[in-house]
């Protein structure tokens, strides 16, 4: 017969196990979903990360063969953590580290979840889920070290406002400094986060006030004190005061009967926490924390700068979402809509304006689909969690996470999430960390060995630009879009939108290559412009290399004008 003790050890053993094996799969699964192969933003970063431990930061970009364009290094801090990685373990490195930080990121998730809605069998299922539909942004980019400080700042603010405590305060005032120092760009978004939470307060305040009388009750209190200082007539004194009495209970009715209809509203949950005061403060004092940045003002002008050019409507994730193409998002809004409509399941009001908002974001700009699911998860989670206590259900949660903490469970579950891993990863096992289908291997080779880089001005095409520049080949543009926006640049001429007009064929290439003097183009064999030269034969090219995804050009009309002069 077991003791009370050994009972109470199994009872605590139970969430512990479900917890371990739960991170390991989560961990298994995310750096399943991770890419061997890198993308464009990796190759710069490493560049730029090794100039500023050279020169440190400039504020001019010496990559483009543009001259004085501006530069704001946007992720210093980052460029040079991943310079220093790849120094010391090449793109092994690179591909390890986003590896650990999407597997920080998924454990993060559901750690944060599991915390702030006291379950852990759905945050473990809602995390899985939410590591699929952002699978997309996972890559060795900053921005999976935002979205860990982003799950972090929910976490925090909730943790405070239930209980006030300084670590959690202290937290919220450290991620802004991080984010000011490794990705400026999202430094404003964080304090979007706080606002559901303090719209809920002063809504909360709002109601108060007119359903309390209190603006009545105070005008009136005045009014008393006021005719008794000037010694009015005691009559009209008695008669307000009647009044006075007469407001304050109708007061007192109300409030008691808004109390009960609070501890079971229709539908949407409005509180009044009152540290949520403290979290206002604590807000104020973020909003200054920009300045500790090397930068200056960046963080608080640079989306700013952003939204007032062209870059983000030319640039794919920046697009606004098409929901019907986009199954996972419809699902999760389904799981959203579901219970609120159909069933007595009720939302917190900060609840609903934070999915509110975060869903406007991600129908305006589809990469706004991660916070959509990082953020949101939270919400669904407690929205499930809600609806099963609401139909007794509860229970089974508990059930299944000590079924699955048996030896049975374990080993079920662990083939299950091995062969979800194996699902996600074998169409890359063969992958290579440069895909040479989508950069100029071999062509920057022949650049190197062929071509005198120091009277060369080449065209090439955004994609691939910041491959060039990792090679140290000078460029025309690269994927640090903004640079060669006026807003950022300093310049009149719009070399972003040059580039869109010339690659879309919606200018004659060759007006922009006169513009900029262009020597050399480097471009896809399935370019338009490639097509056309080769069509028309243009005599004004000479092509000097050529692969199967590559073609470089030399053009003629510059070489000839350079004999002339």
């Amino acid at each position: 017969m077991k003791t009370k003790k050994e009972e109470n050890k199994k009872k605590i053993s139970t969430p512990i196990k479900f917890t371990i094996l739960a991170i390991i799969l989560i961990a298994i699964i995310s750096v399943a979903l991770s890419p061997v192969t890198l993308q464009n933003d990796t190759y710069y970063n490493i560049k730029v990360g090794e100039h500023i431990a050279q020169y440190g930061i400039d504020m001019q970009d010496p990559f483009s063969w543009h001259e004085d364009l501006g530069y704001t290094y946007p992720h210093w801090g980052y460029d040079l953590i991943t310079y220093f990685i790849y120094t010391a373990f090449g793109m092994t490195g690179i591909y390890i580290t986003t590896c650990t930080l999407a597997a920080i990121l998924g454990i993060t998730i559901y750690l944060v979840n599991a915390k702030l809605t006291k379950n852990k069998l759905v945050s473990f299922l809602i995390t899985i889920g939410v590591m699929y539909i952002i699978r997309g942004y996972i890559a060795a980019r900053v921005q999976l070290v935002t979205f860990i400080l982003f799950a972090l700042t929910i976490f925090f603010i909730e943790k405070f406002l239930e209980t006030k405590k300084v670590r959690y305060a202290i937290g919220l005032i450290i991620i802004p400094i991080l984010i000011a120092n490794v990705h400026i760009a999202v430094f404003p978004f964080y304090f979007v986060l706080y606002l559901p939470y303090i719209a809920e307060y002063v809504i909360a305040i709002i109601a108060e006030i007119i359903l309390y009388k209190k603006i009545g009750i105070r005008t009136l209190q005045n009014t008393i004190k006021n005719l008794k200082k000037k010694q009015a007539d005691s009559e009209r004194i008695e008669k307000l005061e009647a009044k006075l009495d007469e407001l304050k209970v109708k007061a007192d009715k109300i409030k008691i009967k808004r109390s009960k209809e609070l501890q079971n509203p229709y539908k949407i949950k409005l509180t009044k926490n009152d540290n949520t005061k403290w979290l206002i403060l604590i807000m104020v004092i973020c909003l200054f924390t920009g300045l500790l940045s090397p930068l200056g003002t960046e963080p608080y002008t640079y989306l700013y700068k952003t939204m007032q050019g062209n870059t983000t409507q030319n640039i794919n994730e920046h697009l606004p979402m098409t929901i019907s193409e986009e199954t996972e998002v419809m699902c999760a809004l389904i799981l959203f809509l579901a219970p609120l409509i159909f069933t007595r399941v009720k939302i917190r009001l900060c609840d609903l304006f934070m999915i509110s908002g975060l869903c406007y974001l991600m129908i305006s700009s589809r990469r706004q689909v991660t916070m959509f699911a990082i953020v949101g998860s939270v919400i669904l989670n407690r929205l499930i969690i809600n609806l099963l206590i609401l139909y007794e259900n509860d229970k089974l949660i508990e059930y299944w996470e000590k079924k699955m903490t048996t030896i049975l469970g374990i080993i079920i579950t662990t083939i299950i999430a091995i062969g979800l891993s194996y699902y996600f990863v074998k169409d890359k096992l063969d992958d290579s960390y440069i895909d040479e289908t989508s950069y100029p291997v071999q062509a920057c080779d022949y650049i190197l060995a062929n071509i005198d880089l120091g009277n060369a001005k080449f065209y090439n095409e955004y994609n691939y630009g910041s491959y060039m520049l990792f090679r140290g080949i000078p460029v025309f543009i690269d994927s640090r879009a903004d640079l060669y926006a006026p807003e950022f640049s300093g310049k009149e001429d719009d070399i972003f939108m040059d580039f869109i007009e010339t690659s879309s064929i919606s200018k004659f290439y060759e007006d922009i290559f006169e513009k900029y003097d262009i020597t050399h183009v480097i471009t896809y064999k399935n370019s338009k412009m490639n097509m056309i030269i080769e069509k028309t034969k243009d005599a004004n090219y000479k092509q000097l290399y050529s692969d199967d995804y590559f073609v470089i050009y030399e053009r003629i009309n510059d070489v000839k004008k350079e004999v002339k002069e």
